[in-house]
């Protein structure tokens, strides 16, 4: 007997991810923008929401929806609370069949137009990973401009790269398979991506105004990404408390040199209490500083090793039925 007709159907050739934060109005025009984008040049889709809102269910509202009347390229997951972006993200990659896996924003500050962009540069480049780099970046506040510039300068030295990366990138399938067995609460994508390869691009793209709403992302938010970026991906925080120990050790050793020679020349007639002061409290500061330091890596370690979940999906639409886990 013949087997059966599969019902699974055939992967398309460009997977987009979305990650939803609390967004309704731009997920419709998102939809049908892609669709307008590709459908020229013949390339098949899929849009894969993450619904990462937490309590808020009208994004879901909104996606099933959009399931119902697009059954065909629309897929939809909906995480039990809000994990985060990155954790999103990984949590759509899980999900993506396409042979290349572009991700972009829900607000359309990512204009889906550029999609073909990438898709090309990605396809007569020998890159595994093509980032879209903004030409000229919509207004935020500088204080939040200020956060992202932190974020991008904190990338490129971690990860010793010129490359400004962004939300709007391209990835083959490969790449993407190589970073799915990491499993740990702490994700920073672009971090992930630097590991696993170094055949990066970018390409020019627009970016638009805000559609709906303001950013989820705040300066204090952006920083903090910047922090889990470096305790999570770099040594470079211990590396540079170890560095400022042993300056201030040798400043101190100096300093004690020469009241001993002050000392036995008879240069010192009265003590000073303002020095004794200074120096016990940067000397108290750089203690704490240390051990502030060495508290972030050994509570990640902590959160890992009992295992807080990356991600856990409550509801999956566009697997053939809507499953829960």
């Amino acid at each position: 007997m013949s087997a059966p007709p599969s019902t699974t159907p055939p992967a398309p050739q460009l997977s987009v991810v979305v990650p939803v934060y609390r967004s309704t109005d731009t997920l419709p025009e998102l939809v049908r923008r892609v669709g307008e984008a590709l459908r020229p040049g013949g390339t098949t889709w899929e849009v894969v929401f993450v619904d990462d809102s937490g309590v808020d269910s009208r994004s879901w509202t909104v996606l099933q929806e959009l399931r119902r009347q697009d059954a065909e390229h629309v897929r939809a997951i909906r995480l039990m609370r809000n994990f985060g972006q990155h954790n999103a993200l990984m949590c759509g990659f899980h999900h993506a069949r396409g042979e290349f896996v572009a991700t972009m924003d829900d607000d359309l500050q990512n204009p889906p137009e550029e999609l073909p962009h990438l898709l090309e540069a990605i396809r007569t480049r020998d890159d595994d990973l093509v980032y879209g780099t903004i030409v000229e970046k919509k207004k935020h506040g500088w204080f939040r401009n200020l956060g992202s510039w932190v974020l991008i300068r904190f990338g490129q030295l971690v990860f010793q790269s010129s490359i400004k990366g962004s939300s709007y990138r391209i990835m083959r399938r490969e790449l993407v398979r190589s970073i799915l067995t990491y499993n740990l609460n702490f994700t920073f994508i672009d971090g992930l991506l630097a590991w696993n390869t170094q055949r990066v691009s970018t390409v020019p793209v627009r970016h638009d105004e805000r559609a709906e709403g303001r950013s989820g992302y705040s300066f204090v938010k952006l920083l903090t990404l910047a922090i889990n970026m470096f305790t999570n991906f770099s040594l470079i925080p211990l590396q540079a408390v170890s560095i400022t120990g042993m300056v201030a050790a040798g400043l101190g050793l100096l300093l004690g040199l020469y009241y001993l020679v002050a000392g036995l020349a008879g240069w010192i007639s009265v003590s000073g209490y303002a020095s004794i002061i200074v120096a016990v409290l940067v000397l108290g500061g750089l203690q704490l500083l240390s051990l502030g330091v060495l508290g972030e890596y050994v509570g990640r370690v902590h959160l890992n090793i009992n295992r807080k979940p990356q991600f856990v999906v409550r509801t999956v639409l566009g697997e053939g039925e809507e499953a829960g886990a």
